[in-house]
């Protein structure tokens, strides 16, 4: 029996046991003519006792047993719906983002002292708001998102222009969880530069620069055209920084 009793204790979703510690754990509503039952033969029993002591006509006995019914239903029906299950948070849900398969072709125009893996699903628009001819973005109609991409010849000032990148990195780090980098060098191609992961609920996903320490300075960030939001916008970020890495690894200068 006491086997019994921790069976039904252990898989009843009912918190009788809180509520009405000396009562019988019980689940809600299942168990409901059980504990009518119950209750009834306790109060039948103790109604006739009451009877047969106090010597009560047929028809007040009558009057007893109906308030007893009455009473036992209205003490069931309190102990089934007095408690409830507290109810535990649900995680927020966020709309599937299908993001489109991947592959690459070469940027390698002519007038560009710079060639990389570009995405097919990227469209590239050069600057015109700026007096800049060798920078561009990397508009990606099917994510709303872009890659900007601006380029710089160094002239005795490379310090500055790494501090200008470093800059713009870390005016993020108040909405950063986390920042880490990840260096990069191919001395074959005379490219080494920096990749940062922008992690939490940052404007920029992601960020990288690279240089030859002497000619050139290449600096690129990652934007999606909406509010920034590291969980919904997962897949789309995870989409975006394998097309970096991308661009990073086949980076080479003309």
């Amino acid at each position: 029996m006491q086997a019994r009793a921790y069976f039904f204790m252990k898989k009843s979703a009912f918190p009788v046991k809180k509520c009405f510690p000396f009562l019988f754990p019980l689940s809600s509503f299942i168990f409901f003519p059980y504990l009518c039952t119950v209750i009834w033969r306790i109060m039948y029993s103790w109604q006739q006792n009451i009877i047969q002591r106090s010597g009560l006509t047929a028809q007040r006995s009558y009057s007893v047993r109906g308030l007893t019914a009455l009473a036992v239903s209205a003490l069931a029906l309190l102990v089934c719906v007095s408690c409830s299950t507290p109810t535990a948070p649900k995680p927020y849900g966020y709309y599937r983002i299908a993001v489109p398969d991947t592959a690459y072709i070469d940027f390698s125009t002519i007038n560009y002292p710079y060639t990389f893996a570009l995405s097919a699903n990227a469209v590239v628009q050069p600057r015109t708001d700026v007096d800049e001819p060798f920078w561009i973005n990397l508009y990606y109609p099917a994510l709303n998102a872009t890659i900007h991409c601006s380029y710089k010849t160094v002239d005795n000032n490379l310090r500055e222009l790494t501090d200008d990148a470093l800059d713009f990195v870390y005016r993020n780090a108040s909405f950063a969880n986390a920042i880490p980098e990840r260096e990069y060098a191919h001395p074959e191609a005379h490219v080494y530069g920096v990749l940062f992961d922008l992690e939490g609920n940052t404007a920029s996903s992601c960020q990288f620069f690279v240089t030859d320490s002497v000619h050139h300075f290449f600096r690129a960030s990652v934007y999606c055209n909406c509010p920034p939001n590291a969980d919904s916008l997962a897949p789309v970020y995870q989409y975006l920084r394998t097309d970096v890495i991308k661009m990073v690894e086949t980076f080479e200068w003309k």
